[in-house]
């Protein structure tokens, strides 16, 4: 049950940023074992004053077209799930947004099951 944010610059036109959502459920669908209708995503827009980012930390040229991405996630997935995930996010991104793959910086962070409540102020999971 993933919590995605994303945080792109403001200004991008409503396709795209539903390519965003489209391309993040499809990896999560496919690499994570997430339920298709299993969608809990926010976007966010900054202004330019209110976004930065490194231009080129790690040799990594990135441009104002970043998106970040920070995932919450259950912590039940391999190293190679992780890997197939993060892959298959950049080529989607880039495949379906336009977006240069050294533009998708996303953060996982993994939690235990019983840290999520999904409403009626229950653990649902614990």
């Amino acid at each position: 049950m993933p919590l995605t944010h994303i945080s792109i610059r403001a200004g991008k036109p409503e396709a795209y940023r539903q390519a965003i959502f489209d391309s993040l459920n499809r990896a999560m669908h496919e690499t994570f074992d997430v339920p298709a209708d299993n969608q809990f995503m926010v976007l966010s827009e900054h202004a330019k004053s209110n976004f930065r980012y490194a231009p080129s930390y790690l040799n990594i040229r990135r441009t104002e077209d970043i998106i970040i991405i920070q995932i919450t996630a259950n912590d039940t997935r391999t190293p190679d799930q992780k890997k197939a995930f993060f892959a298959l996010i950049a080529e989607l991104l880039h495949r379906n947004v336009g977006v240069r793959k050294e533009d998708v910086f996303i953060n996982l962070v993994e939690v235990n099951k019983e840290n999520w409540s999904l409403g009626n102020g229950l653990a649902q999971y614990a």
